[in-house]
């Protein structure tokens, strides 16, 4: 048994699982404050009530993402102890500012949004829905800084065996943070408005709470069709920045063998490394050209541009990518349906519309977790881009049994948490609105 493997795979499934909720929480503080917004303005109950829902299922997402977000914190220092010693003056600053200003911050005042209806006047009310969706996107922005930094790392030297920070600016500003910042953002948006959607279309296909679900419909289906075309650009924008920053990461994602010029995009394909051949290859000649350069004849880097002790795994990226692709156009068509019904006043009507909503919610959920796997999967061998290898990042001193145990048992907790919250969750979604907003 190979520790680092082990370790990478522990870290992978708690990152993975922990991934779920700060998605949720994204979409759902979008749609609390909005709600909230109409309600100060119109005073009518119904959003009042269906954001007193909405409250009660983003307050479990809250619990959920913190009982898996700490067992991250922790595996820096047991897991990836080399890590921490290199990086940590640099990596740790914005760990400590999400959990100073941000945490702190969307713990707060998530708590007036529990419990302080009564309490607090409208407006004080929803500014606490306003800084918990604050606190929200500000604690993504400095993991994603964190993040960013390992995929394109600036603003440091190498001093002493251990990167010092030079620049705080260029080390939180580098070459993908923005991108990815709004890519990610847009993509819990989606998470969070379809999962808002399909609650709304159950309630409507069995008749219950339906002026509530109407309005949950309606404007969480606004805000997927919105954000499911603009992800499009973001999406784009994100490939052509690891187009040209971590080629070899790109040349992963399409299975680029050797440098071409007038590249083609891959749509479908089977990678073999081992022959690096690409088995029922279908493409659109020289796109990937014209799509990273926007010229149809520019050269493209392939893996062979590359050491071989360079070079990402192929396949595991590059299904990752397209079934990541795939489902973000999937989102487009479902979107571009529902802004048709919606226009034309049918989908109150439209039962069938009503349950592909149903059936999608897991979908934003799939794509996310693919996402993820293709940016982290790509950039190997590197644990910081070009700076340090995986196998020079993790803790020497902790044998393979002890990894392999915690795996184990990381593996059992997280199927029983997952358990937990769909019960829970379901079980507050079966209450309805009314039921969750008594006493408030």
């Amino acid at each position: 048994m190979d520790p680092v493997m082990l370790s990478r795979i522990q870290f992978g499934l708690a990152a993975g699982f922990h991934f779920i909720f700060p998605a949720s929480t994204f979409g759902l503080t979008l749609l609390i404050l909005i709600l909230e917004t109409l309600y100060l303005k119109s005073r009518e109950e119904v959003y009042k009530d269906s954001s007193a829902f909405f409250v009660k299922i983003l307050g479990l997402v809250f619990v959920m993402g913190i009982a898996s977000g700490v067992v991250l914190e922790f595996a820096f220092g047991t897991n990836w102890a080399q890590y921490s010693r290199f990086v940590g003056d640099i990596f740790g600053v914005p760990l400590a500012a999400e959990g100073i200003f941000s945490f702190f911050l969307e713990s707060v005042f998530m708590s007036i949004l529990l419990f302080g209806r009564n309490k607090v006047s409208k407006k004080v009310y929803w500014l606490s829905a306003f800084l918990v969706f604050f606190g929200a996107h500000l604690s993504g922005l400095f993991i994603l800084i964190a993040n960013s930094w390992m995929q394109t790392p600036d603003g440091f030297k190498i001093e002493g065996g251990r990167a010092v920070l030079t620049s705080i600016s260029h080390a939180a500003l580098n070459h993908s943070t923005v991108i990815r910042f709004i890519h990610s953002i847009i993509a819990g948006w989606i998470t969070g408005s379809l999962l808002a959607a399909g609650i709304g279309a159950w309630y409507l296909r069995r008749k219950l709470h339906v002026e509530t679900a109407k309005v949950c419909l309606k404007i969480a289906l606004i805000i997927f069709i919105i954000t499911s075309l603009v992800q499009l650009l973001t999406g784009h924008s994100h490939s052509v920045q690891v187009g040209l920053t971590q080629p070899e990461k790109m040349a992963a994602y399409e299975a680029l063998w050797q440098t071409t010029k007038g590249a083609p995009l891959s749509l479908f394909g089977i990678p073999d490394e081992s022959r690096q051949k690409t088995y029922l290859f279908v493409g659109v000649p020289k796109m990937l050209s014209f799509l990273i350069h926007f010229n149809f004849n520019a050269k493209v880097a392939g893996l062979n541009e590359f050491p071989k002790d360079e070079q990402p795994p192929v396949l595991l990226p590059f299904a990752s990518y397209h079934i990541m692709i795939g489902l973000g156009m999937l989102f487009i068509a479902i979107s571009l349906l529902g802004a048709y019904l919606l226009m034309t006043k049918k989908i109150w009507d439209a039962r069938w519309y009503l349950l592909v909503l149903i059936c999608s919610i897991p979908f934003p959920y799939i794509a996310n977790e693919f996402g993820w796997m293709a940016t982290e999967i790509g950039r190997q061998p590197w644990a910081v881009y070009r700076v340090l290898k995986i196998a020079n990042a993790a803790s020497v001193s902790v044998p393979a049994w002890q990894i392999l145990f915690s795996l184990i048992m990381f593996a059992v907790i997280y199927i029983f948490l997952l358990w937990v919250f769909i019960y829970v969750l379901v079980k507050l979604i079966k209450k309805g609105p009314g039921e969750v907003s008594e006493g408030y």
